[in-house]
């Protein structure tokens, strides 16, 4: 939540670097729609409920929490130029300020 809202209080400056903003997550369709909405998110929010798109972008693995392991999502980030190459990779984002540290780069 706290980085979509940073990417939602920093749009216009992405949208003046004429940066698209692209959230993808493996919820519903709905549940996405819902979150967007109550967030007030100027970019889209994609479902990716089987996660093929996810896996392809090796955002889905095993994760530690609390001395547990699970399958879960990553949070990364990815730069894409239009020519759809793969710019740059985020892995290791901080929610709080991952916004502004993105808008940092350019």
């Amino acid at each position: 939540m706290l980085e979509g809202q940073g990417f939602r209080d920093e749009f216009q400056k992405f949208k003046a670097k004429n940066i698209a903003i692209i959230g993808m997550s493996a919820d519903s369709v709905k549940r996405q729609k819902n979150f967007a909405e109550k967030q007030k998110f100027q970019y889209p929010l994609l479902s990716d409920e089987d996660k093929s798109v996810i896996k392809a972008y090796k955002a889905w693995g095993r994760k530690k929490f609390m001395g547990r392991e699970f399958d879960g999502i990553f949070r990364y980030s990815y730069l894409i130029d239009e020519k759809g190459i793969i710019e740059k990779v985020y892995e290791k984002v901080k929610a709080k300020t991952h916004a502004m540290n993105v808008l940092v780069d350019f």
